[in-house]
C-alpha cells in the first residue's frame, strides 16, 4: 500500500458484519469521510462481535467483503486513504 493508502486487515477468522445490528444501517459506505477511531465494521466470532475501528482519518475508498460474508484472519476488507 502507498502512504497514502491502508488496508483494514480482519484481526480473526469469522463473519463480517456492515452494520452493528441487522436493523441498523452500514457503519460506513464507499466515499465516506470517516474519522480515526470511528467503527467500521463488525466481525463476529464464536459468539462473540469484534468492532473494528479506522486508525486514521480519511476517506472509504473501496469495501471489499459482502455483509455476512466468512473472512479469516488478516484478510483485506477495506482500502481507506488517508487524509
Amino acid at each position: 500500500m502507498s502512504d497514502t493508502k491502508y488496508e483494514v486487515l480482519s484481526p480473526l477468522m469469522g463473519t463480517f458484519y456492515r452494520a452493528s445490528a441487522p436493523d441498523n444501517p452500514p457503519l460506513v459506505e464507499a466515499g465516506q469521510k470517516i474519522k480515526a477511531s470511528d467503527v467500521l465494521c463488525v466481525i463476529e466470532s464464536m459468539k462473540i462481535f469484534t468492532e473494528l475501528r479506522s486508525e486514521y482519518s480519511g476517506v472509504v475508498k473501496e469495501i471489499l467483503v459482502e455483509n455476512e460474508d466468512p473472512v479469516m484472519k488478516k484478510q483485506v476488507l477495506m482500502i481507506i486513504e488517508k487524509q
